[in-house]
């Protein structure tokens, strides 16, 4: 079976099979993508994935609402959580984005019918040969972040906001001649 080149260990090749580019439309998975993808600031996406079970205990489950209300004494808890990304302002921002998810969800009713509004909701189907060719950010990611800025969330920079895209299936950059290029998602 041919795959994109990116994915090497078991992690990321489940990964990819079954989750990157595939359309997301549940908030809670949304709200764990958002998370997971600011956690991964920085870092390679293999380590995230290696923790992401970690995460799903450390954050009650990506529940926007409970993580909404974390408290100081939750930040020591999960500093000392080596399940997680120890990083003091990643944490933060983990509990801010869920109380800013919350506002999103208010405002629009849900969190995707917010994010998928970004590409008109349906996904945009690139065609790239190679790895190589998939830009970091675009315009949409870019547009993405500086509103989510307007709206005071944290760590979504364009190239987050366009990997937080990729996560979700807005845009599909599988490369052509991988399996799932072709999905009908």
């Amino acid at each position: 079976m041919k795959r994109c080149a990116w994915p090497k260990s078991g992690p990321e090749i489940t990964y990819h099979d079954t989750e990157w580019g595939v359309p997301e439309h549940d908030d809670q998975k949304l709200f764990e993508f958002l998370v997971l993808e600011g956690a991964q600031a920085g870092l390679s996406w293999s380590t995230i994935l290696d923790k992401r079970d970690g995460y799903k205990r450390a954050f009650s489950g990506f529940d926007p609402g409970k993580v909404s209300r974390y408290t100081k004494r939750d930040v020591t808890r999960l500093l000392a959580d080596k399940s997680i990304i120890r990083n003091r302002l990643k944490i933060e921002s983990a509990i801010n984005n869920a109380k800013r998810f919350l506002e999103v969800q208010e405002e629009f009713g849900t969190f995707d019918e917010y994010l998928w509004g970004f590409v008109n909701h349906r996904q945009k189907k690139n065609r790239f040969k190679s790895h190589k060719e998939i830009p970091a950010h675009t315009s949409t990611s870019e547009s993405l972040s500086r509103d989510l800025k307007l709206r005071k969330f944290t760590f979504v920079g364009p190239v987050i906001c366009y990997s937080l895209m990729q996560a979700t299936g807005m845009v599909n950059d599988h490369t052509q001649g991988c399996f799932m290029y072709e999905g009908t998602f």
